[in-house]
């Protein structure tokens, strides 16, 4: 059974950087798309950044210029690392896999990670 693991929130000042990251763990055969997700205070859930396979990467324009989506494949990790944060920021950030592993194939979704950026 796969487990998919965020972690890396926290409080932060207005200003400051948090880097997240997200771990599939247990037997997979691959993952192609790893996308960060957040959903704020009484707002829908969005999508923040996503890296495709190939390393093609794709920014909401909130967050543009300020975070970077990178992955190891060999660890089967997705990190999104985030600066000049801000208190819009403030969300649980949840990782999205799409992959492939034994008995299923498909959207994996992490348990979330709490950010909070203090103004």
């Amino acid at each position: 059974q796969v487990q998919v693991v965020e972690s890396g929130g926290g409080l932060v000042q207005t200003g400051g950087s948090l880097r997240l990251s997200c771990a599939a763990s247990g037997t997979i055969y691959s993952i192609s798309a790893m996308g960060w997700y957040r959903r704020a205070p009484g707002k829908q859930r969005e999508l923040v950044a996503q890296i495709t396979g190939d390393g093609s990467t794709h920014y909401a324009d909130s967050v543009k210029g300020r975070c970077t989506i990178s992955r190891d494949n060999a660890k089967d990790t997705v990190y999104l690392q985030m600066n000049s944060l801000k208190p819009a920021d403030t969300a649980v950030y949840y990782c999205n896999l799409d992959l492939w592993a034994p008995g299923t194939r498909g959207e994996d979704w992490g348990q979330g990670t709490l950010v909070t950026v203090s103004s």
